[in-house]
């Protein structure tokens, strides 16, 4: 069946965001013409603005509405740590646990030469250039995924810091608490025997 072009165009909109098929497109598409046209100009105005009016922290790389973002311009954030994450998104969620307090480093990406992305794709740049003009970090904590990507990204830049003397830390990986030991894959028990602690 033939969609009117107005439907048409809202479902290939939907289908441009990661993870929507075509049955979701189109169950999204319908609910938002069943929306109220009040909530649907709100919704609007939000992908606009969203779009418009933010943008990356000129530091750190984080998204923010003011350059530089609330956390580079916090003092009483620990001025000696910073933690490199691979998206934004990474951010937020080490922001939810409340327990780290030093500053961000936002790679947007990692290096993947199977997609032609090398160090020069990614924010590694400015990272080794921050950490030049900043003498009071004392540690780089490397947070990018478990990936081959990421464990590849974060052995690149734990070389290019090595001759700054700076010490660099990588987080730990294995078991997540909750999880039974028979149900985990290879690389997370070797991970997990790999990075054990004294108790």
């Amino acid at each position: 069946m033939q969609y009117p072009e107005p439907i048409a165009k809202l479902i290939d909109s939907y289908l441009k965001l990661p993870g929507i098929g075509e049955k979701t497109a189109t169950r999204l598409a319908f609910f938002t013409i069943d929306m109220d046209e009040n909530d649907v100009a709100t919704f609007a105005s939000s992908l606009v603005s969203a779009k418009k009016d933010l943008h990356y922290c000129s530091i750190c790389g984080n998204i923010t509405e003011n350059d530089p973002c609330v956390i580079c311009v916090d003092k009483t954030r620990d001025q000696s740590q910073i933690i490199v994450v691979e998206q934004v998104k990474d951010v937020m969620a080490l922001e939810k646990m409340r327990e780290y307090h030093g500053l961000y480093h936002v790679l947007h990406g990692v290096l993947s030469p199977i997609e032609g992305k090398g160090p020069e794709d990614i924010n590694i740049t400015s990272l080794v250039k921050r950490l030049q003009q900043n003498e009071t970090v004392k540690e780089v904590i490397l947070a990018t995924n478990a990936t081959p990507e990421g464990e590849a990204t974060a052995m690149y830049i734990s070389r290019l810091l090595k001759p700054a003397g700076i010490k660099t830390t990588r987080l730990a990986h294995g078991l997540s608490v909750g999880s039974d030991i028979e149900y985990a894959d290879e690389m997370t028990l070797f991970k997990a025997v790999e990075g054990r602690q004294e108790i």
